[in-house]
């Protein structure tokens, strides 16, 4: 049996996916609500094809508890956060759950860590509790580190599509894992020691924002020589061996804007490049609203409680608002002292922050200027109605050829 530890945005389709595939799960989280609303039949959030996973891990035999269950393997994919402060890893979460584990494992048990950590957590944070117990590493307790690497809005088919990284302190143990994974994974599963994976999984996601950095930075220098950035990219993209992205209005979720951190907090001497692209991306919701005041004074407008963000979520048909730039960019006009704008998201069903409109129509009657802050499939099939407003549109999701860029 398999008790999967943290049921958010990766424990949960992990442990339907195991279970729908013919593995013995339980599904743990101490939030009580998550786990009512899973024994009542309703998912936790939106996601492509996950309720119908969900039907099918219920058939399977999946259940869901709030306590740890006595097993020989653990799956623990809880938060991750970064210490503000330091910009290290913040690992209680995973202390916490392997405190919770010690007291009710099997000798045996195999310990497997998803969460995203930095290079070194496991040797620094989770190997000296293990130690410090009456278990003995390598014979009772197994460590392993199997990052995960799904994205939101296309989570399922990546669970089963998208190569997988297992690191273990024993290959063997690191093989019978595989063996698990391959009950749902099509794709390749690469065996390797535990540093290697950690290091993996946190470099792949701080090259992705070192890429989104550069192309932030290259709207910047467009805008200040009166080009046209998306041209620009377009063109240079034709080199065989050029792969620009657009610009945004900034980096959300739980993996770019974060494991980036990890790096510079454990290596603040060598992380040069990798600092100053989180700075980059990290001002971008500040360059919007500069781009929202140069855009009024052009158009002559004066009140800021006529201009809405479209889009709260980090990116486009998701529900998920962690470290969303919309979210940034609100705190960055509560810091000025700014008046509030208005706001709407499809994908945002209940009130989060403050003028937030759950109508689009009204939201759209109370504006005269809307931000585009995520491309929604629903901003795209509800393009008329946004004629005439001023649109600002920080994804280039639109075929308006009157709206404003970054």
């Amino acid at each position: 049996m398999i008790n999967v530890v943290g049921l958010g945005y990766i424990g949960l389709p992990t442990a339907l996916m195991l279970a729908s595939h013919g593995n013995e799960v339980v599904g743990t989280d101490y939030n009580e609500k998550i786990v009512n609303s899973l024994n009542n039949g309703e998912v936790t959030f939106e996601e492509d094809g996950l309720e119908e996973l969900f039907a099918e891990a219920i058939k399977s035999g999946i259940t869901f508890k709030n306590e740890y269950i006595s097993t020989d393997k653990y799956i623990i994919t809880v938060p991750t956060p970064y210490i503000e402060s330091t910009k290290k890893v913040d690992a209680s979460y995973i202390e916490a759950a392997v405190k919770s584990i010690l007291a009710v494992c099997k000798k045996g048990t195999m310990l497997v860590v998803e969460s995203t950590v930095s290079p070194g957590t496991i040797d620094n944070y989770i190997r000296p509790i293990i130690e410090a117990s009456d278990f003995v590493m390598g014979e009772d307790i197994h460590l392993v580190h199997a990052p995960e690497r799904i994205l939101p809005g296309n989570m399922i088919y990546e669970l089963k599509h998208n190569s997988r990284t297992i690191g273990a302190d024993n290959l063997e143990i690191g093989e019978k894992l595989k063996i698990v994974y391959q009950s749902f994974c099509e794709s390749e599963i690469v065996v390797t020691d535990i540093r290697t994976a950690e290091m993996t999984k946190v470099i792949e996601n701080t090259y992705r924002d070192i890429n989104i950095a550069f192309a932030n930075e290259l709207t910047k220098i467009a805008r200040e020589a009166d080009l046209d950035v998306y041209e620009i990219i377009r063109i240079a993209n034709k080199h065989p061996r050029v792969n620009i992205l657009n610009p945004g209005p900034g980096v959300g979720g739980h993996c770019i804007s974060v494991d980036p951190w990890f790096l510079v907090g454990d290596y603040p001497g060598l992380t040069n490049l990798i600092l100053t692209a989180r700075h980059t991306n990290d001002s971008m919701p500040e360059y919007v609203l500069e781009r929202i005041s140069s855009i009024m004074k052009e158009k002559g407008m004066t009140d800021f409680s006529r201009v809405g963000l479209y889009g709260i979520t980090y990116k486009q048909d998701v529900d998920d608002v962690r470290e969303s730039p919309t979210l940034q960019l609100l705190e960055k006009m509560e810091e000025h002292l700014a008046p509030g704008l208005k706001v709407y998201d499809p994908m945002v069903n209940k009130p989060l922050v403050e003028n937030q409109y759950l109508d689009f129509d009204e939201f759209l009657n109370d504006i005269d200027f809307v931000v585009v802050m995520v491309s929604h499939s629903h901003i795209k099939e509800n393009e008329k109605k946004l004629a005439g407003k001023v649109i600002l549109d920080t994804q280039k999701a639109l075929n308006n050829s009157e709206v404003y860029y970054l």
